[in-house]
């Protein structure tokens, strides 16, 4: 694919590379096409995104919506089609706002003014189109192949709520028409498995304007929390945890000495308490911090394996906030870990055989990256290089790839961080572990060694859902409701074909519950087709027992699976036997 450098030259453009142009491209014929239909407009940033293209635009008192996409969509193509040849050239600073200022672009002119007097300028054309731009862009709007609008929102010039709100207008551009009707299609299901509209169908979690980004969990989702609390509680037991519970509220001084006053502040609430500033606590380590030390150690004590399921409170910005991905209070199934230098590299291989577990146990695929120290951090250049060694060490030891993501890294230390993939190919990071020489310094943690000298210890923070909420919220997604029966708040629905059947049906409800099944009885006077369709789709329940006068006549059930459609009749002793299995072993079949 032939690009148009912001020097004027024609090159082939590197493969890495083409979606990115190909996008950037796409924001200036969209650009144009606006111009065309609405020659008012005064444009801000158009950037190419790792998902598609937007255009921030000043439209004056015109308000688009979604509606109007079809029209700048249907504009775009007709631009294609004249097959426009894109120039470029490049202007010194005072032409380059002369040129925005006769073509009425203030945005672009303050844009200009706030870079460096002796600049350079490029700009790119197509037909009566101007735009800055660094470039590089396709040769020709005909090569512009696959593209489509989707959606109008708000954005603040620069980002900064003090300037005035523009209109965004975003889009997704492809190489090829098969590759957008791909996207579109996996767009569509993302869609349908929206964990906000799943979440409100089936009574998960609610959210409220009168307390945004702080989920309330209903009865069904608390079934759903805590079963992963106690799987959560069953794994760490078994891998030699402790648990223990700090406070919500704790003394600035503790988070001046830990360093989160300094580098977080701006994300946490504080309160006043006996004349003295205390934090609500963003992150749970400080308070792990005070358990270790309220207490001599010896070295034969360390590991120390401290987990803790702790809400925590941090304030996002109201426009990030997404249904359970993205709140405002959650709960971290935190632990932290204190051991001696020498246990560094098996800690660490115990924390990712203990992530994977938990990845593998609900189908997630996931690659691992290695965040390096950022500019903003605490410590030494020693301490920061052994720290990084040493999770490099055992990754390299387990024989697991990695990917390096420089200066990305905590304020106190390196990190690797687990970007798990869903069914439908998205990915997100949740489990994370962090190595720490800073803490236990600003701490003065200390423990006796085998001579009875004061030694430090080293620290590792780490989470494997990360959020439980947020997990939560991908789970639902990655299983599209249809969570395995371990997991699902409605285990078994029990349906009578008719209220001749309602005595029988009470009867098999009242044993399936006396086992410590999660069942519902739906005994409405309604069709059975009705109640089948609503157990599935809204309940998504795993099992729905069909009862009519054969069954109670026999003292069976049938059996209808969720999954499959299927109905198997049975005897209620086989029936309850496999169920109570499948949630004695927590059973995970891979979603559908």
């Amino acid at each position: 694919m032939k690009v148009i450098y912001n020097d004027g030259t024609v090159n082939e453009c590197p493969k890495e590379e083409e979606l990115h142009v190909i996008r950037h491209t796409a924001a200036h014929i969209m650009a144009q096409a606006i111009k065309r239909l609405y020659p008012q407009a005064d444009f801000g940033y158009g950037p190419a995104t790792e998902n598609g293209f937007y255009y921030d635009v000043d439209l004056g008192e015109k308000t688009l919506s979604d509606e109007d996409l079809p029209a700048i969509e249907a504009e775009m193509k007709k631009i294609v089609k004249e097959n426009l040849p894109v120039k470029s050239y490049i202007l010194p600073r005072p032409e380059a706002i002369r040129l925005m200022q006769e073509r009425g672009e203030k945005y672009k002119v303050e844009h200009i003014n706030d870079l460096a007097a002796d600049a350079q300028i490029s700009f790119y054309q197509q037909g009566e189109y101007i735009d800055m731009c660094v470039g590089p862009h396709l040769t020709y709007t005909k090569a512009l192949k696959a593209f489509k609008l989707t959606q109008v929102s708000g954005a603040y010039w620069k980002a900064d709520k003090n300037n005035k709100m523009l209109t965004r207008i975003n889009g997704i551009a492809f190489a090829s028409q098969e590759e957008l009707d791909s996207y579109v299609k996996l767009m569509e299901e993302a869609a349908r498995r929206d964990h906000r509209k799943i979440g409100k169908e089936m009574k998960l979690f609610m959210l409220r304007d009168e307390a945004p980004g702080f989920p309330f969990f209903l009865p069904n989702g608390m079934i759903l929390k805590n079963a992963l609390i106690d799987y959560w509680r069953d794994l760490h037991r078994a891998n030699g945890y402790v648990e223990i519970s700090t406070p919500l509220i704790m003394n600035r001084h503790l988070w001046e000495t830990s360093g989160h006053w300094d580098h977080y502040k701006d994300n946490m609430y504080s309160t006043v308490i006996d004349e003295e500033d205390y934090c609500i606590k963003p992150m749970n380590c400080p308070g792990g911090v005070m358990v270790y030390a309220s207490e001599p150690h010896s070295y034969k004590e360390l590991p120390i394996r401290a987990g803790e399921l702790g809400v925590v409170h941090r304030h996002e910005l109201k426009g990030a906030l997404h249904g359970l991905f993205r709140v405002r209070c959650f709960t971290q199934d935190d632990a932290h870990i204190f051991m001696r230098q020498d246990q560094i590299q098996d800690e660490i291989m115990n924390v990712v055989h203990l992530i994977n577990e938990v990845y593998t146990k609900f189908g997630f695929k996931y690659f691992i990256e290695l965040s390096t120290r950022p500019e903003n951090s605490m410590g030494s250049d020693e301490d920061w290089e052994a720290a990084t060694n040493g999770l490099k060490a055992a990754l390299e030891k387990l024989g697991l790839e990695y990917i390096i993501n420089e200066g990305d890294g905590a304020f106190y230390g390196p990190k690797i961080d687990f970007h798990l993939q869903d069914s439908i190919g998205r990915t997100w990071q949740c489990g994370t572990i962090q190595l720490d020489f800073q803490m236990p310094i600003n701490f003065e943690l200390e423990y006796n060694d085998e001579n009875d000298q004061r030694k430090r210890p080293v620290m590792i923070h780490r989470v494997c859902f990360g959020s439980i909420e947020r997990f939560i919220g991908i789970l639902t997604e990655h299983f599209a409701g249809k969570f395995p029966v371990w997991l699902a708040p409605v285990q078994v629905k029990v349906l009578p074909v008719s209220d001749k059947t309602n005595e029988y049906a009470a009867a098999v409800y009242n044993e399936l519950k006396k086992a410590g099944v999660r069942v519902v009885l739906d005994n409405r006077d309604e069709k059975i087709g009705y109640k089948i369709r609503e157990a599935q789709m809204v309940d998504r329940a795993p099992y729905m027992l069909i009862l009519g006068p054969k069954e109670a006549e026999e003292g069976a059930v049938s059996v209808r699976s969720r999954d499959t459609g299927d109905t198997e009749t049975m005897s209620m002793k086989v029936f309850m036997d496999r169920v109570l299995e499948q949630i004695a072993a927590r059973e995970t079949p891979l979603p559908q």
